[in-house]
């Protein structure tokens, strides 16, 4: 096998399905099928077992896959040792962050990052705070920005808070919201559980949610109509003045916060593109960009 076959393995094993392992790496699907032939032939062995709906791997094609993700991180990791021995920052840096981090965030980051250093590349994933955290911890990437605490023994460091808030699209009082009309988002666990817990410590009946979507930025613009008032982080609806916004409070009167980690392998500051990266990313004032 060749790192191509590394490659066409790795994503057929994690999407399990042709058609999106094809648009994955920008080839045909014919293309895909003739080089898992052309491997089984030469094994001697079945990798895959066609579904209606996908495929799954043989117990040999699985070994086969388990290698080929193992040898593409080698690779990756030589890469990187041959980039940073020229003591250069160059390379590709991969970084995870949070969706509301990737949107609102992350494009004036990396617009910054590259004019201080415009040889290097960005890798960026985004997704739940605990989809960032897990791939930090199988080493997919370099650095993750996660919003809350996750357990982690190695480096972090704090970029912001954010106070949570209600933000509501007219005047209301806090006692006149189990009765008001809601509208609740998919979110992490962690602010889930922030918010139910709030919640309740306040209020004896469960909220009144009319409409609930996918995305906080949804949440936002319904909120922005006049459809509901909702419960979320401060940086979201800061933008709009015209919203009634009002900060949540502890039991000891506190603020309730939320807090912005960047997440990092002590080791990974050997490779020059993630030691820049961290070191920039301390001197920067992430909350006002």
């Amino acid at each position: 096998m060749n790192i191509s076959d590394w490659r066409m393995l790795a994503a057929l094993f994690s999407t399990q399905n042709i058609t999106q392992a094809a648009q994955q790496l920008f080839l045909s699907q014919p293309t895909i099928t003739a080089r898992i032939k052309k491997l089984e032939d030469y094994y001697g062995i079945q990798i895959l077992i066609r579904k209606h709906r996908g495929v799954t791997f043989t117990p040999e094609g699985e070994v086969l896959a388990h290698h080929a993700v193992e040898m593409l991180h080698a690779q990756r990791k030589l890469e990187e040792k041959l980039n940073n021995m020229k003591k250069q920052v160059n390379g590709t840096l991969r970084v995870g962050v949070s969706n509301f981090f990737a949107l609102n965030k992350m494009p004036k980051i990396l617009r910054l990052f590259k004019e201080q250093f415009p040889n290097i590349e960005c890798q960026v994933v985004s997704g739940w705070s605990s989809e960032m955290h897990r791939k930090l911890l199988t080493n997919d990437v370099h650095v993750s920005i996660v919003k809350g605490d996750f357990p982690w023994k190695d480096h972090k460091e704090l970029l912001y808070d954010e106070e949570l808030c209600i933000a509501s699209p007219w005047e209301f009082r806090m006692e006149e919201l189990p009765s008001m009309p809601r509208i609740d988002y998919l979110t992490d666990q962690n602010m889930h559980t922030l918010i139910e817990e709030w919640w309740y410590s306040h209020f004896e009946k469960p909220p009144y949610i009319n409409i609930y979507v996918n995305h906080v930025e949804t949440c936002k613009e319904m909120v922005i109509n006049g459809l509901g008032y909702a419960i979320l982080a401060n940086l979201v609806v800061k933008p709009y003045p015209n919203l009634i916004i009002k900060t949540l409070f502890d039991s000891k009167g506190q603020p309730l916060t939320r807090k912005t980690w960047m997440y990092y392998h002590n080791e990974s500051l050997q490779l020059n593109i993630v030691n820049a990266f961290v070191s920039f990313m301390k001197e920067l004032n992430v909350k006002e960009l």
